[in-house]
């Protein structure tokens, strides 16, 4: 019988490679979203690959899959951390604004 590939290997790792990308733009709630959904899918297939192990042939790619995840969560998390601890260090969320808008006046951008 043909060896198949797990159905959802490949969508995990692109979701896993995204987070990195999100945990720059989004405060790290876009990392934790993306690698969330992707070690879900992951496990998701580990339960498949263990049910019936001879009929699936990328099991090291899942295994690739599932640390791109636990890295993008780990970065989404300590990017979250360090985003609270920025705006709690500045007074508050008025403080924080505050030090954008004299950053923005500083390079010469227009400020809201």
């Amino acid at each position: 019988m043909e060896q198949q590939k797990l159905p959802n290997v490949t969508i995990a790792i692109v979701l896993g490679i995204l987070s990195f990308i999100c945990c720059c733009f989004s405060a790290g709630i876009g990392g934790i979203l993306l690698s969330g959904i992707a070690l879900f899918l992951v496990n998701k297939d580990t339960k498949l690959f263990s049910q019936n192990s001879e009929d699936y042939s990328n099991y090291s790619t899942l295994k690739t899959a599932k640390i791109v995840a636990i890295v993008g969560l780990v970065l989404g998390v300590v990017t979250l951390l360090w985003s609270i601890f920025t705006i709690v260090s500045m007074g508050g969320w008025e403080g924080y604004m505050e030090q954008n808008q004299e950053l923005l006046e500083q390079l010469g951008l227009p400020a809201e």
